[in-house]
């Protein structure tokens, strides 16, 4: 399997995650916004830090297994999650908890 295939597979997961928040919670447009400029930020820190670790030679990655395309040296398939990350997390914490209003419910203590 390769990264893109194994990314694919896991954005779409969270895209399905994420609609289902959105159809049981109504999240709306703004949630849409906070997310889509969450994920854009984990995405720069992403290609910032990510190439950052690959030019000090930290890891490397198979190359059979990549698509080739980067961004400055970060594959293509490393941006995955971070979108995976800002779409799962938000539309997870909206379905167990208030909507995301608040504490999960089985997190609340009620004094």
């Amino acid at each position: 399997m390769t990264y893109a295939a194994l990314a694919a597979a896991v954005v779409g997961g969270a895209v399905v995650v994420a609609l289902v928040a959105t159809g049981v919670r109504g999240l709306g447009a703004r949630w849409w916004a906070t997310t889509t400029v969450t994920a854009v930020v984990l995405v720069a820190l992403t290609v910032v830090f990510d190439s950052l670790m690959i030019a000090a030679d930290l890891f490397r990655y198979d190359e059979s297994a990549l698509l080739g395309v980067r961004v400055w040296l970060t594959p293509v398939e490393d941006l995955a999650w971070p979108v995976v990350a800002a779409l799962l997390l938000p539309a997870l914490w909206a379905l167990v908890g208030t909507g995301g209003t608040g504490a999960p419910e089985a997190g609340r203590v009620d004094a």
